[in-house]
């Protein structure tokens, strides 16, 4: 792609890319309904079950059919991956970075088709999908370029200070061995790639576990992987159940560590099975959010209105970095709330194929009735809903699980202030002053992202205050969602992540790998 897609620039593409797009989509249509096999040991491999996806927009749709791997299979890929773990840490740190340049020349190849394919699957406008496909060819060229910039992670130390000895030590770090690697709905691709790529540069071998209700994704990666050539058993692709084939992975005794994406419940609980004897294993959990936004009254409230609108309901508000709550000065909320209605009040929705359609679905069938339980929750507890509230069920948006954007302003006591509702919804409270909203929106248990739109003067207090990994301040392309490789770290702090280092950073490759000192005595 010539144009530099990313979340912050995706907003102005050229003509170029939709016509690209569009006939990519034609070719993905052309090719739906098949049976999709697993990846283990370097081959395809034909499952004895399977499930079938369809499309989110359009339920009448078959994407295709999808192998519900077994118990088997989880152990068959472990032993594959645990096989091939001696020859790929002991080969060249520039060779194993040079084969992920390779996974992302190939998918920024393929950059078209496999978007379409996360438009058709996930329910993403085509500038969402290609914005995703572009970030997981960037995790590959970023990680291999963070590893050999590292210099592998090998470095001198003094030497002992003897007169009879030379005495020299050394740090390096080195993998763990079978990594496993289970990735969410929402991205994945990019939340399958991102660890996957990280496993792999720093030395260890990956089975990754797509998401069941979007395993299309993960296929498409795994061909780009095959197709670079990487050895067999270096990488393993699988799709069913994660309480069948997650749990056989997390398990398995050949588990040396995981990368985990999802809700915080399932991640505490794969963190605790991690930690269990015979001895503990590193888990690198990303666990959501409830993520908050503060306006002041020294916003542009126009920035701050798209910056809102973008965050709280892109992708249908299930980002794990979507806003869910705004606390708005009261000085303010009504010009505030005023522009964030007009602005959400005009959002296209319909086939996220479509170019003139800004929102699509929600994914899945789950989601669409929890909006339903949702809104009457809001409507049963003293909310006054703003806009919104209502599943859209006329003509060709009736084949979908389709929903209206909402927001509504609700008692802070409501449940839902506090609920992780992963759909588009906002919620709103009016503040008397900086101090209370800041209070607000640090009492989340979660911490993943939190925007802020005032004056110069209040950015510092912001930044000092706000409990939450990553942190957007006057952003009018995006409140709290838009990190990208390279140019945002992305982590969450409290309950949205485990490990304090964030995706993307200076300090993320180094969790896939365990430190060794070396001293040698001539």
């Amino acid at each position: 792609m010539s144009f530099k897609l990313t979340y912050a620039t995706m907003f102005d593409p050229p003509p170029e890319l939709h016509a690209r797009f569009e006939s990519a989509v034609e070719r993905a249509r052309e090719r739906l309904g098949g049976r999709q096999p697993l990846f283990i040991a370097g081959r395809d491999r034909p499952a004895q079950r399977h499930f079938v996806k369809t499309n989110p927009a359009d339920s009448a749709q078959v994407l295709g059919e999808f192998p519900a791997a077994s118990a088997q299979d989880a152990a068959d890929a472990m032993q594959a991956a645990s096989s091939a773990w001696p020859s790929w840490r002991g080969t060249a740190p520039a060779e194993r970075a040079e084969l992920l340049r390779r996974v992302s020349r190939l998918i920024e190849e393929r950059v078209y088709d496999i978007a379409a394919a996360l438009a058709l699957e996930v329910g993403k406008n085509r500038l969402e999908a290609l914005a995703e496909t572009q970030e997981t060819a960037d995790f590959f060229s970023l990680y291999a370029a963070d590893f050999e910039r590292s210099g592998a992670f090998d470095r001198p130390l003094p030497d002992d200070p003897l007169t009879t000895h030379a005495s020299h030590n050394r740090s390096v770090l080195k993998p763990y061995g079978v990594w496993v690697v289970i990735a969410p709905f929402n991205f994945p691709l990019a939340l399958a790639g991102g660890p996957t790529a990280a496993a792999l540069v720093t030395g260890n071998t990956v089975v990754l576990k797509g998401a069941t209700a979007t395993p299309w994704a993960g296929r498409l990666l795994a061909d780009c992987i095959r197709d670079a050539g990487l050895p067999p058993g270096v990488f393993n692709y699988l799709s069913g159940q994660g309480a069948e084939v997650g749990a056989a992975l997390i398990s398995h005794p050949l588990a040396a560590g995981a990368t985990f994406t999802g809700s915080h419940e399932v991640g505490m609980r794969i963190l605790q099975a991690l930690q269990a004897p015979p001895v503990p294993r590193p888990c690198i959990a990303e666990m959501g959010g409830k993520n908050a936004c503060i306006v002041t009254p020294g916003a542009d409230l126009e920035r701050a209105a798209s910056g809102i609108v973008r965050s709280a309901f892109g992708m249908g508000g299930q980002k794990c970095s979507a806003l869910s709550r705004l606390y708005v000065h009261e000085k303010v909320a009504d010009a505030l709330i005023d522009r964030l209605l007009t602005q959400t009040e005009s959002i296209r929705i319909g086939d996220p194929t479509r170019r003139e359609h800004w929102l699509g679905p929600v994914t899945t069938r789950a989601a669409y009735d929890n909006y339903a339980r949702y809104v009457s929750m809001l409507r049963d507890g003293d909310a006054r809903l703003l806009t919104g509230g209502e599943e859209l069920e006329d003509g060709a948006l009736g084949r979908g699980f389709f929903v209206r954007p909402t927001i509504a302003e609700a008692p802070l006591g409501h449940a839902l202030w506090s609920e992780e509702l992963f759909l588009p919804i906002l919620m709103v409270h009016r503040v008397s002053s900086n101090d209370e909203a800041m209070a607000l929106m640090n009492r989340s248990a979660l911490g993943l992202t939190a925007g802020f739109y005032g004056g110069t003067g209040e950015i510092d207090w912001f930044l000092d205050n706000a409990e939450a990994g990553v942190t957007y301040v006057n952003r009018p392309q995006g409140a709290t969602t838009g990190a990208w490789p390279g140019y945002q770290a992305f982590g969450g702090w409290k309950g949205s992540g485990s490990t304090g280092k964030a995706i993307g950073s200076f300090y993320y490759l180094p969790q896939y790998m365990r430190e060794q000192s070396q001293t040698v005595v001539e």
